[in-house]
């Protein structure tokens, strides 16, 4: 039989050993709290900063989708004869009007006169007419063939809902001055 009088690692228990209380200092008392201070205000410190920035980009996303999709930048008029009314789209219908303005009229060089009918290649306005009640106007316009003053929005965007084109008309009515 072997004995080897050395006691072996394993065979220790740690409850024999009387760890020694370390009393803390008023100085490493006072070092500890201002390092545990530090940590945290650098950790709050991120936390405002990235906080912060998701505010920023959210009012940055919020005032340009606003601006470009829903404000609209310009009011305008335009006069001339209503040429097609159709609706447009495969999951929003909306309905389009193209008109024949005025000013093309007046260039012969992009309409071409077959005694009292105009033959015109395209129309150069084209609009998403806003409601149903717009919708009788244009069509009513459109068969009488007179000359129509049309109010139209125009924004920076377009929506799928609100057709292909940026201008959104707001009003149909006969030109008064025929």
């Amino acid at each position: 039989m072997l004995d080897d009088n050395f006691n072996d690692h394993f065979m220790e228990h740690d409850e024999d050993k009387v760890k020694p209380v370390h009393q803390e200092t008023p100085q490493e008392r006072e070092d500890r709290e201002i390092e545990e201070s530090i940590i945290s205000r650098r950790h709050n410190t991120m936390r405002i900063i990235i906080l912060s920035t998701i505010i920023a980009l959210g009012i940055f996303l919020f005032t340009w989708t606003y601006l470009h999709f829903y404000r609209p930048y310009s009011h305008s008029v335009e006069k001339g004869w209503v040429m097609s009314v159709a609706t447009e789209g495969s999951v929003f219908k909306t309905i389009e009007c193209k008109m024949l303005t005025q000013d093309l009229v007046l260039d012969t060089m992009k309409v071409q006169w077959r005694g009292d009918t105009i033959i015109v290649d395209n129309c150069n306005f084209g609009g998403t007419i806003a409601n149903d009640s717009l919708l009788n106007e244009a069509i009513k316009w459109k068969a009488s063939g007179k000359r129509v003053v049309v109010e139209y929005d125009t924004y920076s965007g377009s929506l799928p809902w609100r057709g292909n084109t940026r201008n959104v008309i707001t009003s149909i009515v006969l030109d008064s001055i025929q």
